[in-house]
């Protein structure tokens, strides 16, 4: 976050979106002398790998790097490198199992989705965390065993975090993704981000971890990830990343860094970054995206929603059709539903024309608009929410 959290304006609209302010912020210097257990600067991303071996983050300067690294991932470029932080060994194992499970996924005829590329130009795995550890359990162990991952995720997120694993296999020929944010706002337009207070806005970021770590070698012609160092520090930035002009900046500015194999990149989610474009005619880049998310993204008390929705879904048809408002009707059901479609199993639970899956509010809502029977909803909940299960669950 690159200022206070309460302050003016409490809203943002594309309004805020002035271009000249956001060249201002992410045409800034990363200055090596600010990070000195870093190793170098390129193109504004910090390196980092040979001051940072077993010996250093073992000992007492180990809260001294995650001190570092936070105000590197907050107020500094963004984004950083862990050079060599995985062995070739463990990579590849786990790469192996990655595309198995992909050429499995697609004989069986199951088409996976990309929020911010073109349907086939990517393979994605979804829920591959839980794939790796049924497939493999020893390879699962020794990947996520990984002290970098541990180091970063907790100098960001503190401990108790929770990882997502989504592997991507950007293909040959595969063109480049749209510059874009990542998880939470990242996921939504103009209108429907516009809708939180900027405050949420400012402190959205620190709920998540970005990572890709580099399952095969990437030069530059394959296609690593682009990025716009500092541009998360741009606070209606969730906005702006959808407009034309700002777009343009970013095809134009990026950085595009090669990456061997085992090298992590750690970034802000509010930095905007996009996957390059693939110009190989036989390199498939795989780079296993995890995505890092807070122990305190979650409510106190278990609530079994669909009970909720489905017991009073009767007194809400009757109500409304003795005519009360639709204010009346949001506010019961903001608070009996589920409102956020995610977590979700992405496998089954698609985005239809939307960047996110229906949530059980929008399916209460649309029940009660279209005048749907008790047992229609009933059968429509239970099928979401088998949906929203794991793959592998029994």
């Amino acid at each position: 976050m690159s200022a206070p959290l309460f302050q003016s304006p409490n809203w943002f609209s594309s309004a805020d979106c002035d271009l000249a302010s956001f060249r201002a912020v992410v045409e800034q210097v990363t200055d090596i002398g600010d990070y000195p257990h870093a190793d170098s600067v390129d193109q504004g991303v910090l390196i980092y790998g040979e001051k940072c071996d077993a010996t250093a983050l073992a000992g007492a300067g180990r809260a001294e790097v995650q001190a570092e690294l936070a105000n590197a991932l907050g107020t500094g470029p963004g984004v950083v490198v862990f050079k060599r932080a995985f062995t070739a060994d463990v990579v590849d194992r786990a790469s192996a199992v990655f595309f198995d499970l992909i050429d499995r996924q697609k004989s069986s005829a199951v088409s996976t989705g990309d929020h911010f590329a073109a349907p086939g130009s990517n393979d994605r795995l979804w829920s591959a965390i839980e794939k790796l550890a049924i497939v493999d359990p020893e390879t699962f162990c020794d990947y996520f065993s990984n002290d970098v991952i541990a180091l970063v995720s907790t100098a960001w997120l503190g401990p108790n975090y929770q990882i997502v694993s989504e592997p991507n296999s950007v293909n040959p020929g595969s063109r480049p993704q749209v510059g874009h944010r990542d998880y939470h706002l990242g996921l939504m337009d103009i209108d429907y981000a516009s809708r939180f207070p900027a405050h949420v806005h400012r402190f959205s970021s620190a709920l998540t971890l970005q990572a890709a770590v580099a399952q095969v070698d990437m030069p530059i012609e394959t296609g690593p990830t682009m990025y716009l160092p500092h541009s998360q520090k741009f606070d209606p930035g969730y906005l702006a990343v959808n407009l034309p002009d700002f777009q343009q900046w970013f095809t134009e500015k990026r950085s595009q860094l090669p990456l061997d194999k085992g090298d992590v990149v750690f970034f802000n989610p509010a930095v905007m970054h996009g996957a390059g474009a693939n110009r190989t005619t036989d390199v498939k880049r795989m780079a296993n995206l995890l995505q890092i998310s807070s122990a305190f993204g979650r409510a106190a008390a278990t609530v079994d929603t669909e009970s909720i929705v489905a017991a009073i879904y009767p007194v809400l048809r009757a109500r409304r059709a003795a005519g009360v408002g639709d204010v009346y009707v949001e506010n019961v059901l903001t608070a009996a539903a589920e409102g956020y479609p995610f977590p979700t199993n992405l496998d089954r639970d698609k985005p239809i024309g939307s960047l996110f899956p229906e949530s059980q509010l929008d399916l209460a809502k649309r029940a009660l608009a279209d005048e749907w029977d008790q047992d229609r909803l009933v059968t429509a909940l239970a099928e979401q929410a088998e949906r929203r299960r794991s793959s592998l669950a029994k």
